[in-house]
């Protein structure tokens, strides 16, 4: 009676420990940003999202665990553009299973990464080619928007958001980087050299300008130079007159004025030369005043005669 009381409670506490192992199988939790999909007897039933959620043992399966986060895919491909440069285009896709179509996903594709991967290249192969080299450069953004666009709308049919598509590198060929450096560089030169002539333009213009303005204002100077030192005769002048000298005494203090003067500054001079004078200075006076007064009566003599 015992041993019989022993066996059924080692029979009840096995049956017990199998309900609980089949309840426990029957409850499953979905980490977040994971979905998971339910088949029963090999067909879909449907897809549970985060939390915790119940089957039917031996009935329901999970038939895989679909990560809800955004991938990235890196695409590497060779093409040339419409002015026949080849060049090596660099796009980086940033895609998502799509929460309302998580079944889709699943049974739909087998291979996302590399269907997404085709799709790209085949839409960088039709973009890039009907751009220039410039322009592939300048329209780089125009040219991944347009690549989203057309590959976001063949992966949706498959339940795939393509997030956010980026063309992060454009890069010819080593010998059309050289090239391409060159052109640049001889542009800067010429830029550079049309710049550098205007400068020396406006420098030798505003030298001229200055040395225009130097030259009036010394003519300004020395008329009114002179014109100070006629000035000065003049009052020397009416001055001698005043007192009483006839003009021919007048002219002759004048002139010895001027000969003085003339032998001060010659004296003074600091590039002044040799000059021999008459030993007699007013001897020497004498004969310039004859010779100057002939001068004047041979041309006042030869005035009249015309």
């Amino acid at each position: 009676m015992a041993v019989a009381g022993i066996i059924s409670l080692i029979i009840v506490l096995v049956i017990v420990i199998l309900i609980i192992a089949l309840i426990a199988s029957g409850i499953f939790v979905v980490p977040q940003q994971q979905a998971f999909v339910i088949e029963r007897f090999g067909k879909f039933r449907k897809v549970e999202l985060a939390g915790i959620h119940l089957k039917i043992p031996f009935v329901d399966r999970i038939a895989t665990k679909t990560n809800m986060r955004v991938n990235q895919l890196n695409v590497k491909l060779e093409t040339k553009t419409l002015d026949n440069v080849f060049v090596t285009v660099v796009a980086s896709t940033q895609f998502r299973v799509d929460p309302n179509n998580v079944a889709t996903a699943y049974y739909e594709l087998r291979d996302p990464a590399g269907q997404l991967r085709s799709y790209v290249e085949d839409a960088l192969r039709s973009a890039i080619p009907a751009l220039s080299l410039d322009d592939a450069f300048a329209k780089k953004d125009d040219v991944a928007a347009d690549v989203q666009k057309t590959v976001g709308g063949e992966m949706a049919k498959f339940g795939f958001t393509v997030v956010k598509t980026l063309i992060t590198a454009i890069d010819p060929s080593p010998a059309v980087k050289t090239a391409m450096d060159s052109i640049n560089a001889a542009q800067r030169e010429k830029e550079a050299t049309r710049q550098r002539a205007d400068a020396q333009r406006i420098q030798i213009e505003t030298q001229a300008t200055a040395d225009a303005e130097k030259t009036r204002l010394q003519g300004e100077g020395q008329a009114n130079y002179r014109r100070e030192i006629a000035n000065g005769i003049v009052d020397q002048i009416k001055s001698l007159q005043a007192v009483g000298m006839n003009i021919a005494d007048v002219n002759n203090v004048v002139l010895f004025n001027q000969y003085l003067d003339v032998m001060r500054s010659l004296s003074e001079s600091g590039n002044a030369k040799t000059v021999v004078l008459p030993a007699s200075t007013p001897g020497g006076y004498q004969q310039l005043f004859d010779e100057v007064t002939k001068a004047m009566v041979t041309s006042n003599e030869v005035n009249e005669t015309k």
